[in-house]
This record gives structure tokens, sequence and C-alpha cells, in this order.
């Protein structure tokens, strides 16, 4: 059996080292053919144990970007300038809620909003103008993405469960992270599973290391190649990807 992700097992994890940090491939079985999207790509991950909320989270991530922008602009000169590129500024990221962002690209840039429940490209791409043109953001974290969208070990919005304690991360209106605060108690994990019509079946281990008592936890798992699309002012994230694997394309 193909592991799409290392979700379950970096929760698992999480519950043993407080904080887990993972690098590696993740697998997408969509039928997508796009300039964003590819069936395998690179996954930066860590989990955090202990955390007070989602926005611990944020934090998290913040810094790491803060971190890896000045160790580029350090040791990396020579070759930013060969490649005409401008670091993004990361010093403070803003963050707005799922349905506020909606409302604010349908406001300025006239776009009516089609579905509810998630973003769609173009809907990145003005949010992203949004926060750029008013705040002079790269960055924007979108805050309590609908419940319906999201998996379900994903924390619900105790003020109103139609909402989770997630986000996604959107770098020059391309998102590059998804993330959140995950269920961490079994009873409530369960019960998540059984409202979504899901079988317990396969997960046996996942869920038994819940029963021996997990931290409030949460992560997030960064797009390297897509993060470095950006950066580099690509248009296409096979251009930053070595070996690209798509719909139309397994072998080098």
């Amino acid at each position: 059996m193909l592991a799409q992700s290392p979700q379950f097992y970096k929760q698992m994890m999480v519950g043993v080292f407080d904080r887990v940090f993972e690098t590696g491939p993740v697998f997408r079985s969509e039928k997508h053919n796009t300039k964003r999207h590819l069936n395998e790509y690179t996954s930066l991950d860590f989990e955090m144990g202990y955390i007070e909320s989602f926005e611990d989270l944020m934090e998290m991530e913040t810094g790491f970007l803060q971190y890896m922008l000045a160790l580029l602009k350090r040791e990396y000169e020579e070759e930013l300038r060969i490649l005409d590129l401008s670091l993004p500024e990361a010093e403070k990221i803003p963050a707005v809620r799922f349905d506020q962002a909606k409302e604010l690209a349908a406001k300025k840039y006239q776009r009516p909003i089609r579905n509810p429940f998630d973003l769609e490209p173009e809907e990145e791409h003005l949010i992203g103008t949004y926060f750029k043109e008013e705040y002079g953001a790269d960055f924007v974290f979108v805050t309590h993405y609908p419940s319906k969208k999201r998996p379900f070990y994903a924390m619900d919005d105790p003020e109103d469960p139609r909402f989770t304690l997630s986000f996604d991360l959107l770098f020059r209106g391309l998102e590059i992270t998804t993330g959140g605060q995950r269920i961490h108690e079994p009873e409530k994990l369960r019960e998540k599973i059984a409202a979504r019509g899901m079988s317990e079946e396969g997960m046996e281990q996942y869920l038994s290391a819940f029963e021996y008592g997990m931290p409030p936890h949460g992560g997030l798992g960064i797009g390297l190649e897509r993060l470095t699309m950006m950066l580099v002012g690509e248009d296409n994230v096979r251009e930053t990807t070595l070996f690209p694997r798509d719909l139309s394309r397994l072998e080098p």
C-alpha cells in the first residue's frame, strides 16, 4: 500500500518527540495537469505538540521563513544577483479568515464567489494581490477553512464547527502551505470519522496511538517546489522540480 503522505506517522510521533520534522516525497493521485500541480512533490513537514492554538504553528512557519530568507540573503548574494531576484518580505505576515478573504477579493476585483467551500486558483491570486496592494505583504495566512474541505483529523472551531482551526499560506497569490490544529482526543476523532461515513479499517495503528494520550498538537506541510517556484519567479512548477512526475511523465 502506497503511503501518500507522512500525516499519520508524524502525528503518532509527536506524542513521543513533541516536535517532528520530516522532508520527503508526497504522492497525489488527482487527475490534474496544471502549471502548479505535480503527482509527486517534496514536502517540508513538521508537527508540534503542546500548542495553545493553531496560531503557534503560523508563528513557527513565520520564523522559518525569516530564517530561510536571511540565510539566502547572507550566503547566496551572488546567486541572487545573477538571477536578478529580489527576496520577499516576511517580517510580519498578515492573517485573514477564509470567508473574509473571499469577500475582500470579490468586492475589490468584482469577481463573484462561485465556491463557498474552497479557494479557486484565481481567488488565491486576487487575495495575494489584495494584500500586496493594501499591506505590501508578499505572504498572507488564510485561516478557518470550512470543515467540509478539510480532512477528518482537522479540529473544528468550537465557536463555529462549520469551520476548522486551520490555515493555508499564500505566497504571491499561490498556496504553498496547508496546516492547522489536529483533533487529539480519540473519542472526538472517532466521532468525526463516523460522521463522515468513513471506516476505521486501515487506521487501527493510527487511532491506537491516541488511546495512550496525545498532546494538543498541529502541523503543516510546505510544498518545496512551489516555494522555490515563487522565489525564483518561474511560471511552471516543473521548472523547479529535478525529475517532475505528472500525468504524462513518469521517468526523467
